[in-house]
């Protein structure tokens, strides 16, 4: 995939992911910065970041329960050990972060 492909896909799914956000009921807040990095906090100050990582290809999040690192499989991105998709991780770390379920699906 080129650099402008990755670039585009990768800001697609930053958009998705905070409109997911806007929908989803919660405790928690987010912000979304022009770099490509969403911080998504809760209400006991822990906080979900989701980023670009041209230079891998990647989107990269860190929740409280580890590092992750999501490839482009061709139609969604996956996790590169579980090969979990992406919506469905991060809504799995925010229900684990916020003590109740949230969708992001």
């Amino acid at each position: 995939m080129t650099e402008s492909e990755y670039t585009r896909l990768a800001d697609d799914t930053l958009r998705r992911l905070e409109q997911a956000i806007e929908r989803a009921d919660g405790d928690f807040d987010f912000d979304l910065s022009s770099g490509g990095i969403l911080e998504i906090e809760f209400a006991d100050d822990s906080v979900i970041v989701v980023n670009k990582q041209a230079a891998a290809q990647e989107i990269w999040v860190a929740a409280k329960s580890g590092g992750f690192h999501f490839r482009w499989d061709g139609g969604i991105w996956r996790d590169t050990r579980s090969n979990e998709e992406l919506f469905s991780a991060l809504s799995r770390f925010a229900s684990e972060q916020s003590g109740s379920p949230v969708a992001l699906c």
